[in-house]
């Protein structure tokens, strides 16, 4: 079974997916591979610096993230250019690694998709898992995970779709609200009634 892992900022979704290893289930980590694919080397980064110039490199050569994102940030044309490189890398590498873990006799996979629904890749996955916390945990988490005010966070949080509107869209849901062994309780839950473990 292809598992789909999806939740929010601050949402906890990292520690599900560290807890799949409990099981021995494999993860493939699209923001990982999102990092990886931009290296010098790979054809998403040749295919950046001919649409962005060779301003948006460090000296060494590497992808500068931040010139990048300033020009991205508040123009539509660029970033729909830029996704329109590095998603069908993310996504062919995704596939490339599903299909090497599940050829090597893993009979399940986890692909970790911040963005599933909103990318609409769930056609990538056999069932959809979202890790959720309520408005005001998650407002409270990322505040104290980043350090940043109420203001910046709830910013943060409203540049996402909101959790409750993908809670309608997937198979199961972990209210990752409490302690992490309730966490790791529901999580037990969802893949023994999917038929694993």
């Amino acid at each position: 079974m292809i598992i789909g892992l999806t939740g929010g900022i601050a949402s906890g979704k990292s520690t599900v997916s560290q807890m799949m290893g409990d099981w021995e289930i494999p993860v493939v980590d699209a923001d990982v591979i999102a990092r990886e694919v931009v290296e010098p080397g790979h054809e998403a980064y040749e295919k950046i610096v001919q649409a962005f110039g060779r301003g948006v490199l460090h000296d060494d050569g590497t992808l500068h993230r931040k010139k990048l994102g300033s020009i991205i940030f508040n123009d539509e044309e660029k970033r729909k250019k830029l996704n329109s490189i590095v998603h069908p890398a993310v996504r062919g590498e995704m596939k490339k690694q599903r299909d090497d873990l599940l050829s090597a006799g893993h009979p399940h996979v986890v692909l970790d998709i911040p963005l599933l629904i909103e990318s609409e890749l769930e056609y990538l996955v056999d069932r959809t898992l979202l890790v959720y916390v309520d408005a005001g945990t998650q407002l409270k988490r990322l505040m104290a995970r980043d350090a940043s005010s109420e203001d910046e966070a709830r910013s943060r949080i409203n540049s996402q779709m909101p959790l409750d509107e993908k809670k309608t869209r997937v198979d199961a849901v972990i209210d990752n609200s409490g302690t992490v062994k309730e966490t790791r309780n529901e999580l037990t839950g969802v893949l023994k009634s999917w038929g694993i473990g």
